[in-house]
């Protein structure tokens, strides 16, 4: 099992159960939403009922479609907030794994992104002084193994929030959590929403 992996596994058995909760509360603010909006629409219907049948079916029609449309959208809103905390928090987790776990993370990611050419790999002021004394040797026989290619560390830093920036021939690619997880955004959207929601 990756160290990805085991962190999507905690992140999923953590957010389980506030998905749990949250989506409890949602349903029952969803339900009241509905049991006012069927309280107003029978107000109506009372009303109406002396002028005309007709419209007391034409109200209650259209008092029921608001209100399940309500529901729908504070359900949909809710999800979407709770699909973003997963998100947000199994970022976060990625920069708060022991530095071994976090440096295995590194390489892998170093093997999937890396070209089979030369180049330099940089990492923010955070990460490059408690690099492993044998960080360089580790990521160089991964990537070489994969696909060749050398990466030198470089002393120089960029100000990213953890993950790391490849540069060749000076063109940098941006690996950073965060332009990581943008890139990935809607993959996994769908991702969590699979994991939390069916």
């Amino acid at each position: 099992m990756t160290g990805l992996e085991k962190i999507i596994g905690q992140i999923k058995s953590e957010s389980d159960a506030a998905a749990a909760e949250t989506i409890a509360k949602a349903r029952a603010e969803a339900d009241q939403i509905l049991a006012e909006a069927r309280e107003q629409a029978e107000a109506e219907r009372v009303k109406i009922a002396q002028a005309s049948k007709a419209e007391v079916a034409d109200c209650l029609s259209r008092a029921g479609s608001a209100a399940d449309l309500r529901k729908r959208k504070t359900i949909l809103a809710e999800k979407q907030r709770l699909i973003g905390e997963v998100i947000e928090k199994a970022k976060q987790s990625l920069g708060t794994l022991p530095d071994s776990e976090y440096f295995d993370v590194i390489v892998k990611m170093a093997e999937r992104f890396a070209l089979p050419q030369d180049g330099q790999i940089l990492f923010s002021a955070k990460d490059l002084p408690r690099l492993p004394q044998d960080f360089e040797a580790t990521l160089n026989a991964a990537i070489q193994a994969k696909q060749g290619g050398k990466l030198v560390v470089s002393k120089e830093t960029r100000n990213i929030d953890g993950g790391f920036v490849l540069v060749y021939g000076g063109v940098e690619e941006n690996c950073s959590f965060t332009a990581l997880f943008d890139s990935a955004h809607e993959f996994l959207q769908d991702k969590v929403q699979e994991l939390l929601f069916t």
